[in-house]
């Protein structure tokens, strides 16, 4: 087993050579998308392992985060040529400022100093992500793009199948001409290896942890590199007074049952009174009884008060409207206005996706206005929080900080900038 610092400096060192341009990037790319799909039967066989030792373990919904089959190959695959279409994040020349030359200089009376703000390469980026192997993929392909390099941390149920897919794109940086050892795969799956990365102070540029809240939590407080907050998803919809009801529980359905594991599906219903009697049974029958009719697995509904004097489940407990359940368990409260609608999301939110349902544009207008997160939706599903969805090719995680990069992080957030100063002789 290779120990993570020897990696790190690998990947520091591989990095510092000359910059690859943009046609060799995203012939890299090309080649590592070709090279996944060149390489279908051997990813498949390693994910099977990990099915198999995680299926007495792990729940149904987080089997499913683990699984892949061709088509999420392919997908994945997909996924890197999107990127590799994208304009190149580095060389950007974001501002331009030419300083009068003001007397002060023996420049002779030249013209001042150009000063140019221009995008530059994080260097090295690392990622610690739990069961999902299609991060390895996204990830990679991003951060190759945008001209660093990564260094890979997956958790221990997806090692198997994370290895077959970085040796597979390690083979299409090399036949394009990059050093493979730009992207790395750590080992070691302890939690040992997390806080190597965590500390390693002039080794890694960036850490961005990607998975539940422990982990997010951990990197936060104790990582000494620069670290970006992602991911939890206590995601909330709002169904106001004003909604259209058949919409409502469209989208309801779509947040909360498409893919429950992943942190842009819905944990928490809110209901306006005035449409609750109505609305409630409605949800009831979508997300349970026809589920069981359908053979599908129903959703569990924790009720507050309100909510079951007018529809059976379980009652709710506080911490319920605190819980991201990453599961088919949906908290149901009902409320008197949008405004406590509003102040409900604002103490329970994780600020990563929240949606309203209504026709009113005056109440549409004051929930964008004071819900404070990421991505505020307006009679849609939260799902639709992805890069992939916002024409990010795909995404290295969904930031809920506010600082430097918010939202699904693409291309444009793994840059950083420096400023270059070009003169004819000015000295201060």
């Amino acid at each position: 087993m290779r120990d993570t610092m020897e990696l790190l400096r690998l990947a520091k060192e591989a990095v510092s050579q000359r910059a690859a341009g943009t046609d060799q990037k995203n012939r890299a790319l090309m080649q590592m998308a070709a090279c996944l799909e060149s390489r279908i039967p051997q990813i498949l066989e390693a994910n099977a392992r990990d099915m198999e030792m995680a299926k007495d373990h792990i729940s149904k919904v987080m089997l499913d985060r683990l699984m892949l089959n061709e088509k999420r190959i392919r997908d994945m695959a997909e996924g890197i040529r999107q990127v590799a279409a994208l304009p190149d994040p580095v060389g950007e020349v974001l501002q331009e400022v030419e300083r009068p030359d003001a007397g002060r200089s023996n420049s002779g009376g030249k013209d001042g100093l150009l000063i140019q703000r221009i995008t530059v390469p994080m260097g090295v980026i690392a990622i610690i992500y739990e069961s999902r192997p299609n991060v390895t993929s996204d990830a990679a392909a991003l951060a190759i793009k945008a001209g660093s390099a990564c260094v890979l941390r997956s958790g221990k149920d997806a090692w198997n199948s994370a290895n077959a897919i970085v040796l597979a794109m390690k083979a299409g940086l090399e036949m394009a001409g990059l050093d493979p050892e730009l992207l790395q795969l750590v080992e070691d799956t302890s939690r040992q290896s997390a806080v190597a990365l965590m500390k390693a102070r002039g080794l890694v540029d960036l850490l961005i942890p990607r998975g539940g809240a422990s982990l997010i939590r951990t990197c936060v407080e104790q990582a000494n590199v620069p670290c970006i907050e992602t991911g939890t998803g206590i995601c909330h919809v709002y169904v106001d007074r004003a909604a259209d009801l058949s919409m409502a529980a469209d989208i309801v359905y779509n947040a909360k049952t498409s893919r429950p594991s992943v942190c842009n599906a819905e944990e928490v219903l809110l209901v306006h009174e005035a449409v609750a009697e109505e609305f409630l049974p409605i949800i009831k029958r979508r997300l349970v009884d026809d589920r069981l009719l359908e053979g599908l697995a129903p959703v569990e509904l924790r009720l507050d008060e309100k909510a079951q004097a007018l529809i059976p489940g379980t009652p709710a407990q506080e911490k319920d409207f605190d819980t991201e359940f990453l599961d088919y368990i949906l908290a149901v409260k009902v409320v008197s206005s949008a405004d406590e609608a509003i102040r409900h999301i604002g103490a329970h939110s994780t600020h990563h996706s929240d949606a309203i349902v209504t026709a009113d544009a005056a109440a549409a207008e004051e929930f964008t206005a004071r819900v404070d997160s990421a991505a505020v939706y307006v009679n849609a599903s939260t799902r639709f929080t992805d890069g992939g969805e916002f024409g990010l090719g795909c995404e290295m995680g969904i930031s809920t900080q506010k600082l430097h990069a918010r939202g699904p992080m693409g291309l444009r957030e793994l840059v950083s900038y420096k400023y270059v100063v070009k003169g004819s002789g000015q000295i201060r």
